[in-house]
């Protein structure tokens, strides 16, 4: 592998900042949406039973102890319950804007290495095929080995940046449906969120009245 990438030539070093700098890119969104995954269903279970047994007080102080987006935006909401369920929707949608952006960051990167990859590969071809038709001016000969220095640069340029670009892909369409499934997460329980809180005021109302 070490030989063939020599042989490759100088375009192989932006290829192989593209590879490192992708796998640091990824490593890093690895780890935070790993952290920012939670089981929404069974927080959400739990901020319910908070706002029963302490109210909204408790549930807020159970958000601001939970990490990630979902707790995020439940803590944006809760903390403006008592100025009515419109500015809770607003609050939460706010929230989960700037939580969306947070999910998403670092993912043009990687889209940005997927393109450039090959099309240094792509570069380092032609400038292999230009040093091959140099190398036969200049012998005055077509022969396998006088053009064959050239046609390695070539090919073994656009199969590394062909493989950067796999590997990068793999990762960010890997990365793209986990932001997916946390921010369908997010909406569902927003949702029962403010369902709850809705309820809650209908029945004090209700018990009010009575």
């Amino acid at each position: 592998m070490v030989k063939m990438f020599i042989q490759g030539g100088g375009f192989m070093w932006p290829i192989l900042i593209c590879l490192v700098a992708g796998i640091a890119i990824s490593i890093e969104r690895l780890i935070s949406l790993q952290l920012a995954s939670v089981n929404t269903r069974k927080f959400l279970g739990m901020i319910k039973e908070a706002l029963v047994s302490t109210g909204v007080k408790g549930a807020i102080e159970r958000c601001a102890r939970t990490r990630g987006p979902v707790a995020s935006i439940f803590h944006a909401g809760l903390i403006r319950a008592d100025r009515g369920i419109e500015h809770v929707e607003k609050a939460i949608t706010n929230a989960g804007s700037i939580e969306m952006s947070m999910l998403e960051r670092g993912l043009v990167w990687l889209s940005t290495i997927i393109a450039i990859a090959p099309m240094l590969g792509f570069t380092g071809t032609v400038y292999g095929m230009v040093l091959a038709f140099q190398a036969i001016e200049k012998a005055n000969d077509i022969s396998p080995s006088v053009v064959a220095s050239g046609i390695s640069v070539a090919l073994l340029t656009t199969l590394f940046g062909l493989i950067v670009a796999i590997i990068i892909q793999l990762a960010h369409n890997f990365f793209v449906s986990k932001v997916d499934r946390i921010v369908i997460g997010m909406e569902e329980g927003s949702v029962e969120l403010v369902d709850y809180l809705i309820e809650m005021e209908e029945s004090k109302a209700t018990a009010g009245s009575k």
